[in-house]
């Protein structure tokens, strides 16, 4: 299944194109594509699970052909809030959480942890860097901890707060519109937020907003994780 990714990778791309040392719109969305790849997107991940999928990063071919040359920044400004054409599988959008949470690198999602006797493939064992810097992702750590702890977070914080009340967790709720019912309730989070241990996407069909359902199932394994406790709202 691709959803519709967040804004999280989005917003960049508009300050790029506004940039004149990228000379032309295409230059400027060429290179947000290449670092939008490095950190999992646009391609398969390698997951050990058959039937993983790709997802979709346009890229500057793409909208070439759909506009015949003629776009810029307006053309496609739906993807900076993570609509239009871009399409992530729920695991990259984990996978981000993740990346975010080690401040630019990642090791390959798998299931398999270890074989008796036998070396897992590289793939699973060594980090994978992004091509942004690490420092860039500070800010991004920052936004998530105050989305869970602002004064405007509401429902968010409460909830956050009451299930994991002694660990420093960041996270950020989304409502994945749905043309054919009720939208879809989302909600990624990592903690804690220095040394991080558990990074998880949660999206529940028809849930709503983000607050709603996403982010308590999320809180409640990001504790069962940490803390290997069951907890009861």
């Amino acid at each position: 299944i691709a959803t519709s990714c967040n804004s999280y990778f989005c917003w960049g791309l508009f300050r790029m194109i506004g940039d004149d040392k990228y000379n032309t719109v295409q230059n400027a969305l060429t290179v947000w594509k290449d670092h939008m790849v490095s950190q999992g997107f646009g391609y398969r991940l390698g997951v050990d699970l058959p039937g993983e999928q790709r997802g979709f990063i346009p890229n500057a071919q793409f909208y070439d052909r759909a506009y015949r040359g003629s776009w810029n920044g307006l053309t496609i400004i739906s993807i900076s809030i993570g609509q239009g054409e871009i399409t992530a599988t729920p695991l990259q959008i984990a996978n981000l959480a993740a990346t975010i949470a080690n401040r630019g690198h990642f090791i390959t999602p798998h299931v398999v942890k270890e074989i008796e006797d036998y070396e897992l493939d590289s793939l699973y064992r060594f980090p994978r860097q992004t091509s942004i810097d690490s420092h860039y992702y500070e800010s991004i750590v920052e936004g998530m901890r105050a989305a869970v702890t602002g004064s405007s977070a509401g429902a968010t914080f409460r909830l956050v707060r009451k299930i994991l009340p002694d660990v420093e967790a960041c996270g950020k709720t989304g409502t994945a519109q749905n043309p054919h019912g009720d939208d879809h309730s989302v909600f990624i989070c990592f903690a804690p937020r220095e040394n991080p241990k558990i990074a998880v996407a949660a999206y529940i069909e028809n849930g709503g907003f983000g607050a709603a359902y996403a982010a308590p199932i999320a809180s409640l394994l990001t504790e069962k994780y940490l803390n290997g406790k069951k907890f009861v709202i």
